[in-house]
């Protein structure tokens, strides 16, 4: 892991510990576990973002993508189904599409 990400992760950490309600940077420290591979980290900061915000959009089409990208296809269709439900209802049509392709292209099962 590079000095920056670590650097970024460590104050990421800190502040989502100093404030867990904060979805914003809950979802900043979940791309930084993904941007360094730490794909479990990731997954459960998702699941906690998406626990306590679930009106979050970006949250479950990140999670979703992650999911794909580790095979773990089921649990990819149910954040993508969440997701989509979620942008409809806030009416982001643009991440329901985005989602809704995700969705599509991945293997049936």
């Amino acid at each position: 892991m590079s000095q920056t990400h670590n650097s970024r992760r460590t104050k990421l950490e800190s502040f989502v510990a100093a404030n867990p309600a904060d979805a914003f940077a809950r979802y900043g420290l979940a791309m930084e576990c993904v941007n360094a591979g730490d794909y479990e980290a990731a997954l459960s900061h998702f699941r906690e973002l998406l626990a306590h915000s679930p009106a979050y959009v970006s949250g479950y089409q990140q999670l979703g993508q992650l999911l794909a990208k580790l095979n773990r296809a089921s649990e990819a269709r149910q954040a993508f189904h969440s997701g989509i439900a979620a942008a409809r209802k806030a009416g982001n049509d643009h991440a329901r599409d985005e989602m809704q392709a995700a969705l599509d292209s991945l293997s049936p099962g």
